[in-house]
């Protein structure tokens, strides 16, 4: 079974603020950088836009197993089902994560810390600093 390993990370400057998104996906011995500017947002919007992001990109790959780990405890908490999602606005962004995981045969949402999500955060910020300078 292929299996991928996803970190993904979402900023605003100001909450909602210009904000960005950074995945990397590990998959098959080769790594994947991902980041997006996507305008103005929340921090948990951009979370959101993070985890859709890189589960997009290990579909197209051929993943069939993802363990995802980010640093928003809320998000995670949401995706594994433990938290209501209560926000409009993240409603509709859970359903998207939602119907994306229906294309794997398993997932996991896993809470790190943000010192155990440099590079994802890293990548977030190159896309707001590339998008305002």
């Amino acid at each position: 079974m292929s299996k991928a390993t996803l970190h993904t990370d979402g900023g605003a400057r100001g909450n909602p603020g210009p904000a960005g998104i950074g995945a990397v996906l590990d998959y098959k011995e080769k790594q994947y950088l991902l980041k997006e500017y996507i305008g103005s947002a929340t921090n948990n919007q951009a979370e959101y836009r993070a985890v859709i992001l890189g589960l997009a990109k290990a579909k197209e790959l051929g993943a069939e197993e993802v363990d995802v780990y980010l640093d928003s405890e809320l998000v995670q908490q949401q995706l594994s089902g433990f938290y209501k999602v209560k926000n409009q606005d993240l409603g509709s962004l859970f359903v998207k994560v939602w119907n994306l995981a229906q294309g794997f045969k398993k997932i996991k949402y896993i809470h790190i810390y943000r010192e155990e999500n440099k590079l994802a955060d890293k990548l977030v910020n190159e896309a707001i600093d590339e998008a305002l300078t």
